[in-house]
């Protein structure tokens, strides 16, 4: 299903030439911290794409010149993607420019109601919470 959140990140998004796929890698990487890199398969499962996608995804960031492939070290079979310094850039304004566009329409939200929200969604969080720990 898609949300207004979704639709308005998406035109954002578009206006830096980047599919929401594209933003999931770079974002995920730029969130992990220097040295900015991971392995495909880590790619995949944190964003809940197939490995064909995943791999078609970092075809077009390579090309873009957003992120480098390089074998792994330690193992022949695998590789790592990891950020480019334009690709750094790149992840930064699209998380600021999905960042703004959410807070935008956040703020359509009346203050009174946007706190009778918070305080059901921390009394169903801390239900949730509680569930998760008591069933460990």
């Amino acid at each position: 299903m898609v949300s207004a959140f979704d639709i308005a990140a998406a035109a954002e998004l578009e206006k830096l030439g980047l599919t929401q796929a594209e933003y999931g890698v770079l974002a995920t990487l730029r969130r992990i911290g220097a040295p900015y890199r991971l392995k495909p398969t880590d790619l995949t499962h944190a964003l809940l794409l197939s490995s064909g996608g995943t791999s078609n995804v970092i075809k077009r960031l390579v090309a873009a010149g957003y992120v480098t492939r390089a074998a792994a070290e330690d193992d022949a079979r695998s590789s790592w993607v990891q950020l480019t310094p334009s690709g750094v850039e790149t992840a930064e304004a699209a998380v600021r420019a999905t960042t703004a566009v959410h807070a935008r329409l956040v703020d359509r939200i009346p203050e009174r109601t946007a706190k009778a929200l918070s305080e059901q969604l921390r009394i169903a969080l801390a239900a949730i919470e509680e569930g998760v720990l008591i069933r460990r």
